[in-house]
């Protein structure tokens, strides 16, 4: 089995497995890459059983709280993703999320009793309300503004690591993402989107986010940023772009996908 494939099963880890060891929004590195030995005793597991995620290339792999380690061994998961190639990143994103998860719900929110793993799925159980929870994802849009050959990119007021990107937003309650996908885009621009078309999806670990990508076409308004989303924004010639996102990202393969598709110029 090449490559990275998710999964579920109880079975605890036994020698050979491989680790992934984080804390919050940070990973901690192994010797030699990003998998602990799973039975290793200098693995600083903080004192919760590890969780299966699936196989990487064929082997087992699971996920397991770090305890509190040195800092040149901590890499915050931002900056690993964007370091590692696309499996790893889909299994360093899944371990992250799973994780949060089991740390989010250790108590039911119906009743306040203690939880504990569902025995046939990925789940948590609460036995006196008899309900499960399963792990959280939230539907986000995000979405490249084509005017001919003009992709309109925009750079965040809340990331500083420099890259242009693309608008993007929560799915709210009771709304398509088609209809997310022109509010967010008026909300944050003031621009008006038609020819909604959907691309591609991703996982996006901060913290639970599935991002549904698409591409629309320019349909009027004139550009007024809402000022505590988006730090700075315009219109760019594809061969005159800013720095963007990797293409591991979905806003990195949206980009590469219209500048395949002709917006690069002849």
């Amino acid at each position: 089995m090449a490559g990275w494939i998710p999964g579920w099963s109880e079975t605890p880890p036994r020698a050979g497995d491989g680790l992934v060891l984080a804390r919050g929004q940070s990973v901690i590195r192994a010797a030699n890459g990003w998998l602990h030995e799973a039975t290793a005793p200098e693995a600083p597991l903080a004192g919760e059983a590890p969780v299966f995620l699936g196989h990487l290339d064929g082997r087992r792999v699971f996920v397991a709280l770090a305890e509190k380690t040195d800092d040149d061994r901590t890499c915050g998961l931002r900056e690993a993703l964007f370091s590692v190639d696309e499996d790893l990143a889909s299994l360093l994103s899944t371990a992250s999320q799973v994780l949060q998860w089991q740390r989010d719900h250790r108590f039911c929110g119906r009743c306040g009793n203690p939880t504990r793993m569902h025995d046939r799925e990925r789940a948590k159980w609460c036995d006196y309300c008899a309900i499960p929870f399963y792990p959280r994802l939230a539907p986000c849009v995000i979405v490249l503004i084509r005017d001919g050959e003009r992709l309109f990119l925009a750079r965040s007021s809340r990331h500083t690591h420099g890259f242009y990107s693309l608008i993007a937003g929560f799915i709210e309650p009771g709304e398509s993402a088609e209809e997310a996908v022109q509010r967010e885009v008026m909300e944050e621009t003031g621009l008006k989107v038609t020819n909604i078309r959907y691309q591609a999806s991703q996982p996006w670990p901060f913290p639970h986010q599935l991002m549904l990508g698409y591409f629309a076409d320019y349909d009027g308004g004139d550009l007024q940023l809402q000022a505590d989303e988006l730090a700075t924004a315009d219109w760019f010639a594809p061969d005159q772009l800013p720095p963007v996102p990797p293409g591991y990202t979905i806003a990195g393969r949206l980009i590469e996908r219209a500048l395949a598709e002709g917006c690069r110029p002849s």
